[in-house]
């Protein structure tokens, strides 16, 4: 059973950063993509960004620019740095990775940007 888990949220003031991590229990080169997703209270959950075995990478349009996706295969761990925050930004962030024949989700971790 694969395991994600997400790390680096927390409570951040406007134009702040902050970097989240999502730790894979197996290789990453096992997914197709992996990707962050985010859900903010009474909203569905929606796509931020995503990044392919590749390495090709796809934004949101209301990131982009803002935040990053990136990957270390070495430890297993996909991250999303994120700057110039916005209120907007406030939300439960999942990490999710595109197996063959499954799809994995992690438990999610707050990021909350106070105006």
């Amino acid at each position: 059973q694969v395991q994600l888990v997400e790390s680096g949220g927390g409570l951040v003031q406007a134009g702040g950063s902050l970097r989240l991590s999502c730790a894979a229990s197996e290789r990453l080169d096992i997914f197709n993509r992996v990707g962050w997703y985010r859900q903010a209270p009474g909203n569905q959950r929606e796509l931020v960004a995503s990044i392919t075995s590749s390495g090709s990478t796809n934004y949101a349009d209301s990131v982009k620019g803002r935040f990053t996706i990136s990957r270390d295969s070495a430890k297993n761990t996909v991250y999303l740095q994120m700057i110039s925050l916005k209120p907007e930004d406030t939300a439960v962030y999942y990490c999710k990775a595109h197996g063959i024949y499954i799809n994995y989700w992690g438990q999610g971790t707050q990021v909350t940007v106070s105006s």
